[in-house]
């Protein structure tokens, strides 16, 4: 208890200590009783001190579950093995919190990890963040957090480091601070730990930085050295290296991200657009899912990140384009580097977890098989380089991205065969099972392993023996780590126990005996155990030093596969989707010919789609948008006909020309885009006391105030939330200052039910009306899909109201009432509703109150 109480009085408030005692890891008083209501376990007490402990082989499925509670976990565990009547040496070995887990049980396979630390000075929001698993490190400083947040959402950090009383600072800021409430939102829901404010110091956090990097200066990394965003950065190395015991030693670069050079995309747009996850909260049905066709870990984070921030370098975008064209080329070749990239493991994680002393066989039999994978896969890269024909969307270009990804992939054939000879078939998931290393590598291994093996067989002949010398049959040789290896016999053989056995122990169903023989050879059996697990354990270090010494160049290998990976992927989806290569510029031009939108497109083909997204194939439909041309796009039609699908469409085929993607069209041209911004649907934030409508004009708002000409905007449906004519009012102004702000507007699709705003044609010259075709039945109507030049001529609500299946009563009455809406006569009386049979109360007789209706 002394051990526990030092051990306690160094952690963070509010941590979990799990403290190790024999199979169990226990905690106590406070600790005990939390976890006790967070994990269902039994309290119990011992000297009037709670208790409550879980199984060392559950630890991780615990500890997962106390992470997903927002808690922070400290492991001590022993250090040495139990003997009599010594204290057992422990240490704390770790803390664990939502940011900086690093085990495969605690991370997602296929998303990024991110611990991020924010700070506000001066209007200048500073900003760091670290994915530990991997080793990616960035920072960043802009005085317009607008510009800042976007990429910090979308990365979703598993948890944010602030100054002590940042959190309650921007509650209490006035409302129309919005960058502040911004933050706020920002931090609501996420895993938040405050730290002291020294920690996030400037000067004291390039020191950290530096010294952990093992560099002089940042210059080398195109920084200076008094960049605001150092001071968050030193906030994360310091809270890095507090939970994991040591300094992070898989820091190696520090990176300045710019929101200059990326297209920025805001946290509802994200949300409106289904980036990452579809309204549902899953990945089923986002436009991440619909274009991932990864096959490896790293690949599919490589995604997430190209995804959360698209370049605006048109080098990098056309360099991917051409990678996925000559990798589409060559469908055979295509099929070839997917399978042996499914055979390539996390290596960025690997080399994380070696690297800070997460150590386990399984890591190096993963880096044994990426290393087996690597001639063939730089043989295939080869021949796609060198034998490829360019398709006619790259005629004329020189087919060099392959070969640019291929130089970048370093075999290495001395750790490879290394690996290859030293480590078994069949690794354990644990050191200290031993058996890891492979039979002819070492000679001293393989001769403790031979006396191990005779000494078993020594012991199988003896339980032989000694059941016909004794005559009793169910005698049995065990082993127990209490009392090593004994003699078990039954009750009912008691008395033909020979007198040259030593009674040890009894218990309820019999006794346990030794001899002198027994207790000799336990002694050469553990001391081999013993002998031979260190001895693996030291060729293990030896294994683990040669696979970090490479370290370098295995990174740069499994970020090159990564991207591989990725456009490998992309060129799948092309070939399977009809995907083209779309033309990027610096015009502000938007031209999609026969566009689809990515996602619908497949869950109308998916098995089992919902009958609600029809059976027939995806519309394609063109768009020609231009800052000073059509530079709005008004858009109208009934409900269910697809104006919301269409405008999203215009959005995300823009998103994916700009990470590179080829695109769901048959030709597409775009202008860069430095933003898309998006106000769609409707919901509302009762947490933060606004309504449906002042969120939508929340989102308008940021809208207004931070689009450029430059920028990609998507409005459906603005003013709905307010009475009809506040809300066409607010929609009207909107149109007309997004038209009127200068000569050179967005690039803007605004769909809507007012029809009075069709009207702005003619006095906007940059306004065209197009509206969304139907057909019209027999009073029924007939989605087309199609849009067309030319203003809806009206709602038809009533219509799509029978559609869902609203009672014809209220049809019958619904239809009435519009025409003389639309008669526009005020004087005439609108006419009553039918009567309807009243219900009659009764009370039964001998019943008192009682009622009855009939």
């Amino acid at each position: 208890m002394q051990q526990y109480a030092e051990v306690k009085r160094g952690l963070p408030p509010g941590t979990l200590l799990l403290f190790r005692l024999g199979d169990f890891f226990e905690m106590f008083n406070e600790d005990a009783a939390a976890a006790s209501r967070l994990l269902g376990l039994t309290l119990t007490r011992r000297q009037d001190v709670p208790m409550a402990g879980i199984p060392h082989h559950a630890l991780d499925n615990y500890v997962n579950r106390l992470l997903a509670a927002g808690r922070k976990v400290a492991i001590c565990d022993q250090q040495e093995p139990a003997r009599p009547g010594k204290l057992v040496r422990r240490s704390l070995i770790r803390i664990l919190s939502p940011g900086t887990t690093l085990a495969p049980s605690q991370l997602e396979a296929a998303r990024n990890h991110y611990l991020c630390a924010l700070t506000l000075e001066r209007g200048v929001l500073c900003a760091a963040w670290l994915d530990l698993s991997t080793g990616e490190f960035k920072v960043a400083a802009d005085p317009h957090p607008e510009n800042l947040l976007p990429v910090l959402a979308a990365l979703d950090p598993r948890e944010a480091l602030v100054p002590e009383g940042a959190i309650d600072a921007w509650r209490a800021a006035p409302h129309e601070q919005t960058a502040v409430h911004a933050l706020q939102a920002f931090a609501t829901g996420r895993a938040c730990t405050e730290l002291p404010a020294y920690h996030f110091d400037p000067v004291a956090g390039a020191r950290t930085v530096m010294e952990t990097l093992g560099v002089l200066n940042l210059e080398g990394f195109g920084l200076s050295h008094t960049h605001p965003g150092l001071g968050p950065a030193g906030a994360l190395v310091f809270y890095a290296t507090e939970n994991l015991c040591a300094k992070p030693e898989n820091l190696r670069t520090l990176q300045e991200y710019r929101s200059a050079h990326t297209l920025l995309i805001d946290p509802a747009t994200l949300h409106n657009l289904d980036i990452f996850q579809s309204a549902r909260g899953t990945p089923d049905g986002s436009l991440r899912s619909a274009i991932d066709r990864t096959v490896t870990a790293a690949g599919a984070r490589l995604l997430e990140r190209w995804l959360a921030a698209p370049p605006l370098d048109l080098v990098i975008i056309r360099g991917r384009q051409t990678a996925v064209g000559e990798l589409l080329a060559q469908p055979s070749r295509l099929a070839e580097l997917h399978s042996l990239l499914r055979n390539v493991r996390d290596i960025p994680r690997i080399l994380g977890r070696l690297q800070n002393r997460l150590r386990n066989p399984r890591e190096l039999g993963g880096v044994k098989d990426t290393l087996a994978q690597l001639p063939a896969i730089i043989a295939c890269l080869q021949r796609i380089a060198t034998e490829g024909v360019p398709s006619p969307e790259l005629a004329g270009e020189t087919p060099s991205a392959v070969q640019a990804l291929h130089a970048r992939i370093t075999d290495l054939p001395a750790l490879r065969d290394l690996l290859a000879r030293a480590l078994a078939d069949e690794l354990p998931g644990d050191l200290q099972e031993g058996g890891y290393i492979r039979a002819g590598y070492d000679a001293e291994v393989d001769r403790l392993r031979g006396l191990t093996r005779d000494s078993k067989t020594w012991l199988s002949d003896l339980e032989r023996q000694e059941q016909e010398r004794t005559g009793i049959k169910s005698l049995k040789v065990r082993f127990n780590s209490v009392f090593g290896y004994y003699l078990d016999v039954t009750k009912a053989n008691l008395h033909l126990v020979p007198p040259d056995y030593i009674r040890r122990q009894t218990t309820v169903g019999g006794e346990r005996y030794v001899t002198d023989s027994l207790k000799q050879k336990e002694k050469e059996i553990l001391h081999a155990e013993e002998t031979v697990v260190s001895r693996e354990l030291e060729l293990f270090s030896g294994l683990v030093a040669a696979v970090i010494a490479d370290g370098a160049a295995l990174q740069q290998s499994a970020d090159a596969l990564a991207e591989l990976d990725v456009l490998a992927g992309w060129a799948e989806l092309a070939r399977e989707w009809d995907y083209c290569r779309p033309e990027l510029d610096e015009s502000e031009a938007l031209e999609i010919v026969e566009g689809r939108h990515p996602v619908v497109e497949q869950m109308l083909k998916a098995p089992g789609a919902s009958p609600a997204m029809g059976s027939q194939a995806f519309v394609p439909n063109d768009t020609q948008l231009s800052c000073t041309g059509t530079q709005i796009l008004l858009v109208t039609g009934p409900n269910m006909a697809g104006k919301s699908t269409y405008i999203r469409q215009v959005a995300l085929i823009t998103l994916l020309a700009q990470i590179g993607c080829w695109v769901p069209a048959r030709r597409c041209r775009v202008g860069l885009v430095d933003r898309i911004f998006s106000r769609v649907g409707a919901s509302d934030d009762l947490a933060h006391g606004n309504s449906t409508f002042m969120v939508e004009m929340n989102e308008t708002a940021n809208i207004l105030n931070n689009y450029t000409a430059r920028s990609l905007i998507i409005l459906d449906e603005i003013g709905r939330g307010t009475s009809t004519y506040d809300g066409l009012s607010i929609a009207w102004a909107v149109v007309e200052h997004l038209h009127h702000e200068s000569e050179r507007g967005p690039r803007t699709l605004f769909a809507t039910h007012y029809q009075e705003l069709t009207q702005l044609e003619k006095h906007l010259p940059r306004l065209r009306n197009c509206s969304v075709a139907i057909k019209e039945w027999n009073d029924d109507i007939v989605f087309v899909r199609r849009v067309v030049p030319g203003a809806a001529d009206r709602s038809y609500g009533i219509q799509v109201a029978r559609l869902a299946g609203l009672p014809l009563t209220v049809i019958e009455r619904a239809k009435l009432i519009l025409g003389k809406l639309e008669s526009d006569d005020t004087e005439v009386e609108l006419p009553a509703p039918a009567a309807r049979p009243k219900k009659k109360l009764t009370v039964k007789p001998g019943d008192a109150g009682q009622l009855d209706l009939l």
